[in-house]
């Protein structure tokens, strides 16, 4: 398709049917931290609470008679899904909707209270398009594809055309969450015929990068895996209309990470008071990312906010990580001396700094480790205490950026035990579901004692658990071969600092 096609779709597309004008808010909190003018294009203000109800109704306004007949389908991990729903219901068509299993029920609930009939089929949306496939062939129903799909791509692409309706100032760039590609795609298809001068620059997390790995390499890249924490983003493999869209359009793909992903829906909260959903903030989190490493300022930026379908329990998660994400806290093991008066020392050691989080169990008589959260500014600062306690004498380490210690260890200091033999660290993932954890249990079975074991619900996209196995030096080879039978990603974890310095039995 050309882009002076893309384009008059654009202009001409149903959405204003169903959908309305959202604003374009100034984020003066965000502008101020970044150095630049931020504004937010707010999305979550839509009748779902997401921009995906644009190319769904837009896809399904032009429906024949008797493609309406038939009744629609679709596969999605949530917020299209719930487009799709609300424009069958407008348009009294009947709607069939195929969902992972992982998908937030706050989704789920939304799809059946706008009168869509629900699926949940696997735990990825690769698994759930391959049932909706499948019911798609034996039903007769239409397929209303999340992404991959024209009039879908025009519908999303009216974004672009509001917000240059509506700012006042010259634009820089614009940052854009990308999934399938399908709201890139559109965004960059308008901005591109118009305005090629303004950067579109799409937002990604690291778990989940199909278009900047596919771009990176010329082609479509399908991934191993994803991470699914920002679900309304995680797909395995981007559309080919927006990968070969984004190809001659899209600027650039930054990566930001869960931590940053945390603190950019802090940042939007502290904004409008409104509480987006990961997806939703991820192009505030590129955003802040870019202008950091690039050290813009001055200029003025635009934000998509994409969704605000958050699921409650997910807050804690969000909430623990978000002042990591922002560095304002750092994670940090101190050995120090066993004798009292010693914490005292430590305290007036790193001054009138505020301590977050400590812990602590007695290890020897000589000395102790202990587990401790500091408030910090930054990064630079976080280096900065480091490098203060090293020069006082103490074995420190910043454990900021190691997932066992923020996901496990830091609640379980002080399991140190004398009598494990032979211990094996592993840290597992397994889709999050009901039952999930039972099933993972099971399927452990009883062959190697477990010695350790750690498992903590966060409300996030994958359980993970750190578990040690007592392995008799003849068995490795067996217990080599049970893991890749277990058929759970799992990750290797012996001599991981935070382990050795607390659990460890061999210390």
């Amino acid at each position: 398709m050309t882009p002076e096609a893309m384009l008059r779709l654009i202009l001409t597309t149903r959405v204003y049917d169903v959908a309305k004008t959202t604003p374009l808010d100034r984020a003066n909190r965000l502008s101020r931290h970044t150095g630049n003018q931020v504004f937010l294009k707010r999305e979550d203000l839509q009748p779902i609470f997401t921009f995906k109800l644009r190319g769904a109704y837009n896809r399904m306004a032009h429906l024949t008679e008797q493609e309406r007949a038939c009744g629609v389908i679709t596969a999605s991990a949530g917020n299209h899904a719930q487009g799709v729903a609300f424009a069958a219901r407008h348009l009294g068509l009947t709607a069939l909707i195929v969902m992972p299993q992982t998908t937030p029920e706050i989704k789920v609930d939304a799809v059946r209270e706008l009168g869509g009939e629900v699926v949940l089929a696997g735990d990825t949306f690769a698994d759930a398009k391959a049932r909706c496939d499948e019911l798609a062939q034996s039903t007769g129903r239409v397929v209303i594809h999340p992404f991959d799909d024209p009039l879908v791509i025009a519908g999303q692409g009216t974004v672009a055309l509001e917000i240059f309706s509506q700012a006042r100032e010259d634009l820089a760039a614009i940052f854009v969450p990308v999934g399938g590609g399908g709201l890139v795609a559109g965004i960059a298809s308008y901005v591109k015929a118009v305005r090629p001068d303004v950067k579109v620059i799409g937002v990604e997390p690291f778990e989940a990068d199909a278009m900047y790995r596919s771009l990176e390499a010329g082609r479509r890249v399908t991934l191993d895996r994803v991470g699914i924490f920002s679900d309304g983003v995680a797909v395995r493999e981007v559309g080919a209309l927006p990968f070969t869209i984004a190809r001659s359009c899209v600027d650039e793909v930054v990566r930001v990470s869960n931590d940053e992903i945390c603190s950019a829906i802090k940042d939007v909260f502290d904004d409008t008071r409104s509480l987006m959903e990961p997806a939703g903030a991820l192009a505030v989190a590129g955003l802040r990312a870019w202008a950091a490493r690039t050290r813009t300022e001055g200029r003025n930026l635009v934000a998509i906010l994409s969704g605000a379908n958050m699921n409650f329990d997910r807050l804690r998660f969000v909430a623990e990580r978000a002042e990591i994400g922002e560095a304002r806290e750092a994670l940090f093991a101190v050995t120090i001396p066993e004798r009292a008066g010693a914490f005292r020392e430590f305290c007036a050691t790193i001054g009138r700094r505020v301590v977050t989080e400590f812990n602590y169990r007695l290890s020897s008589r000589h000395e102790a480790h202990i587990f401790v959260g500091i408030a910090t500014r930054s990064r630079t600062d976080a280096a900065e205490i480091t490098a203060l306690l090293v020069s006082r004498g103490y074995q420190a380490q910043d454990l900021t950026d190691d997932e066992v210690a923020k996901l496990h260890v830091r609640y379980m200091v002080g399991g140190r035990s004398s009598e494990v033999m032979s211990e094996q660290l592993y840290r597992f993932e397994f889709p999050e579901r009901p039952g999930a954890l039972m099933e993972f249990l099971e399927r452990l079975g009883g062959r190697w004692n477990i010695s350790l074991f750690h498992y903590r619900n966060h409300g996030s996209d994958f359980g993970r658990v750190l578990t040690g196995f007592e392995v008799p030096e003849g068995d490795a080879d067996a217990f080599d071969q049970f893991l890749l039978t277990l058929g759970y990603y799992h990750q290797p974890e012996q001599g991981n600092v935070a382990y050795d310095l607390f659990l460890s039995a061999s210390r």
